[in-house]
């Protein structure tokens, strides 16, 4: 049963959102696709006591696939599991183990399945089990994920092609995402003459989209570690913009656009109260209906009773952050948006994208 390992070249390059248009486009092409990530880190508890990679709950869900999370989510490496493993309480041989016999038993029940690695080629190289190791324990070939472009593109195709190479891994083909709409024609033209030298071919192209970057109220949620104080029912609206008002209101709303998220300190009284009446003046003139707006309040005090009050009554989705205005915008400006499986409109672009731009017959068949 033929099978493909997705890998990344770093972080945040969407290898997530693209294994979920895959999978998408495979089962129109499969009767029964499999899923596996041999090794997680950001997880999540399904059942009290086990815990299981994220993206195994959100592909398992969203396909209704009937593989138990023990095959889907074999290895997990939580907070100190390196420490354990380099101290000799865990045992390498016993990872990869539990690692290819989850995906034989997932293997030999679908027609494709696909291996979701973790990070780039080299990540978990300190268990001894990085993609590459991991992918050549499994008998896989690559297809290698990278952001968008030209050079720097290559160059970190190149470092993870070498390590990949070095443990005899075969490259499928490579995927390019987040390409910006007036570099693709450039793209397409130049990566496959590049990567003639590996003899590998250029398997998509996936444009840039905005509303997959968005972040949303339940993002910043889980990022804070805070609930919203209004406006549940919005919790999961993206956010094209991000600004930080500190000037008066007047000023502050001037320039202010639809689906912007509005930071500002619990004391300014004015702005939240010019925010909820520019809102609600949106809504009754119809023009524009809802701004679609969200704001963050941060400092120390919270905001009062009777403001919490307004903002309940306006129905926009407002957190409160304990924190400075600084820190907030600190930790704002360093946090990536990831795709949650209850967010159904990203889940739907994300599919809808990818699949119109990956060459299947390249990737399942190579």
């Amino acid at each position: 049963m033929p099978s493909i390992f997705i890998a990344a070249t770093a972080q945040h390059v969407g290898k997530t959102t693209l294994c979920l248009g895959i999978l998408s486009g495979l089962f129109k092409r499969f009767e029964k696709v499999g899923f596996i990530k041999p090794i997680g880190q950001r997880h999540v508890e399904v059942s009290e006591g086990q815990h299981v990679d994220k993206d195994a709950v959100l592909f398992r869900e969203r396909f209704n696939l009937d593989i138990p999370y023990s095959d889907m989510s074999p290895v997990l490496v939580p907070t100190g599991f390196t420490r354990d493993y380099l101290d000799g309480k865990i045992e390498y041989t016993l990872l990869k183990q539990r690692i290819c016999e989850s995906f034989e038993r997932v293997r030999r029940q679908h027609h494709f399945t696909v291996v979701e690695g973790t990070g780039h080629a080299g990540v978990g190289s300190i268990i001894d089990l990085n993609n590459a190791d991991v992918a050549a324990a499994l008998g896989l070939e690559v297809v290698l994920v990278s952001t968008g472009g030209l050079g720097s593109a290559f160059d970190q195709l190149a470092l993870n092609w070498e390590l990949l190479k070095s443990r005899g891994v075969k490259v499928r083909g490579i995927i390019l995402n987040k390409v910006l709409p007036e570099k693709i024609p450039m793209v397409l033209e130049y990566i496959p003459k590049a990567l003639k030298k590996w003899d590998v071919p250029l398997l998509g192209c996936i444009p840039y989209s905005e509303l997959l970057q968005a972040p949303t109220m339940r993002d910043y949620e889980l990022l804070f570690g805070v609930s919203l104080i209004a406006g549940e029912m919005h919790r999961y609206r993206h956010f094209l913009n991000e600004r930080f008002v500190a000037t008066t209101a007047q000023q502050g709303l001037h320039s202010a656009k639809r689906s912007e998220l509005i930071i500002t300190h619990s004391s300014r009284d004015d702005i939240i109260h010019a925010t909820i009446e520019d809102e609600l003046r949106s809504r009754e003139e119809r023009s524009e209906g809802d701004l679609e707006r969200g704001m963050i309040l941060t400092g120390h005090i919270p905001p009062s009773h009777a403001m919490i009050e307004a903002i309940k009554r306006a129905q926009i989705p407002v957190l409160y952050v304990p924190l400075s205005s600084y820190k907030a915008l600190q930790m704002i400006a360093g946090f990536t948006a990831k795709i949650r499986r209850e967010d159904i409109c990203k889940v739907e672009k994300a599919i809808h994208l990818v699949e119109e731009h990956i060459q299947f017959e390249l990737l399942c068949h190579g």
